[in-house]
């Protein structure tokens, strides 16, 4: 079970019983995705972003931008992807001002540059570095098309801990690699002390214009994160996913979309309908909310969803469930 930090658990309870059982909102953020920037320094065979947003490389938010998106989203949780965040000269200074606003801060990182936030962005119960890995040396170093990645991340987050600071991980589980690498990654991430971690199948998706036979259909999708979840049974490796999301990733539930939990807002505004898919950008979270129509989307409704299992459509839906199911709830409570 990972070790997250109390306040944050209650911070997030407190926000989501006024908002569904006070206020009554029907469609509200529980997390944002903010994204300072698009220009990453690697390009992951599995990332669409890199290739998607190559016209706005040049741009940059300002710290103002930031935390008035922020104050304006406010969710409890700030996700900032990417792009690498770290190249954002002033991602301090944007970190640090979110923290500021009370909320809690997940910095999604490849590693290589995670060294410049040491001292920049204090150690703090608000704030975690998110480090991807999708295997340990030879398989992730493949996976980002660059040797040397997986040393250099992982002596940058053996650094952060010993320093204080937060650190998990988030890992693609693809199509052709034995699950059996997966366990030992999960292995060597316990023994070196991380918070949690993320894990996600790597399904196919639009944004993908290569490599694309390394991707999982929905079905193949649940069954390769099954095998790799039972195989680590027993292991008390600390997984990040909540228990419902964990037996929805396995296909033992199902729920609908809840997108607009987790807005994603870029360099070019409010990305509609998802943080996968962008049909347009808007200039305000109102405006997301009212102009998007989010019933036309989801699994059974448009083919471009129909191999998600994405945690920004699902992750918060199994929360929101559970607000009707007192089971679930207590489950959730519990985890």
């Amino acid at each position: 079970m990972p070790n997250r930090p109390r306040a944050l658990e209650l911070g997030m309870a407190t926000y989501l019983v006024k908002k569904r059982l006070i206020k009554r909102e029907s469609r509200f953020p529980v997390t944002l995705m903010l994204e300072p920037l698009e220009i990453c320094n690697l390009a992951c065979h599995g990332c669409g972003r890199i290739r998607e947003y190559e016209h706005v490389f040049h741009k940059r938010m300002s710290v103002e931008e930031c935390l008035r998106v922020a104050d304006e989203a406010g969710a409890p949780i700030v996700n900032i992807p990417g792009g690498e965040p770290m190249i954002h000269k002033q991602i301090d200074e944007i970190v640090n001002g979110i923290i500021g606003q009370g909320r809690f801060v997940y910095m999604c990182t490849n590693g290589l540059l995670m060294n410049r936030a040491f001292g920049r962005i204090p150690p703090s119960n608000h704030f975690a570095f998110v480090v991807h890995l999708d295997g340990m040396r030879d398989v992730h170093d493949k996976a980002v098309d660059r040797d040397g990645v997986f040393d250099k991340a992982t002596t940058y987050m053996r650094e952060a801990i010993e320093l204080g600071y937060r650190v998990c991980t988030n890992t693609t589980i693809y199509r052709g690699v034995d699950p059996e690498e997966y366990v030992d990654l999960f292995a060597f991430l316990k023994d070196m002390g991380v918070e949690g971690c993320i894990t996600a199948p790597g399904f196919d998706y639009e944004s993908v214009t290569h490599d694309r036979e390394q991707f999982l259909a929905r079905v193949e999708s649940q069954q390769l994160y099954s095998q790799v979840h039972e195989l680590c049974d027993h292991m008390d490796i600390p997984f990040y996913n909540n228990p419902l999301f964990h037996e929805f990733l396995q296909g033992k539930r199902q729920y609908r979309c809840t997108a607009w939990a987790m807005p994603t807002y870029t360099v070019e505004g409010w990305r509609s309908p998802c943080y996968l898919l962008a049909d347009k950008h808007v200039g305000s979270l109102r405006e997301l909310y009212d102009d998007t129509d989010w019933d036309a989307y989801g699994t059974d409704r448009d083919p471009r969803c129909a191999n998600c299992l994405m945690h920004c459509g699902y992750e918060a839906s199994t929360i929101l469930d559970a607000f009707s199911r007192p089971r679930d709830l207590v489950t959730l409570a519990r985890s």
